[in-house]
């Protein structure tokens, strides 16, 4: 499979992921991204929000026409994760790709665990 169809793969999973679970697309390609296309994780991670951000706008797009949406949550949590962004994406500069490893797989195991319990 050439690069571009590799591409095109993730990009589906990851808008798929993201289209029913509301978010979560950057559990796919993230890792899809380091695995598949040989990209750091600096890289991984950084490219991820831009991909997410057109999936997430979609999806919220979709989810306003077909459901209610709790406006004062959706816009408290959206002011948070503004401020929550910009202290992370500046902390991703200065994290080795080691510690961004464990940072996100520790992440995604307490995500699991909460899916099971």
């Amino acid at each position: 499979m050439n690069k571009k169809h590799t591409i095109w793969w993730i990009g589906l999973l990851t808008g798929f992921a993201n289209g029913l679970f509301g978010s979560g697309g950057g559990t796919i390609v993230v890792p899809a991204m380091e695995k598949f296309l040989g990209t750091s994780a600096h890289k991984s991670h950084a490219t991820a929000i831009g991909i997410i951000l057109p999936l997430s706008m979609l999806s919220f797009g979709i989810y306003i026409w077909k459901t209610d949406v709790i406006w004062d949550v959706a816009l408290w949590a959206s002011l948070g994760g503004c401020v929550g962004g910009l202290v992370g994406a500046k902390l991703l500069k200065r994290l080795s790709g080691v510690w961004l490893h464990r940072i996100f797989g520790l992440f995604l195991l307490i995500a699991a665990v909460r899916m099971i319990v």
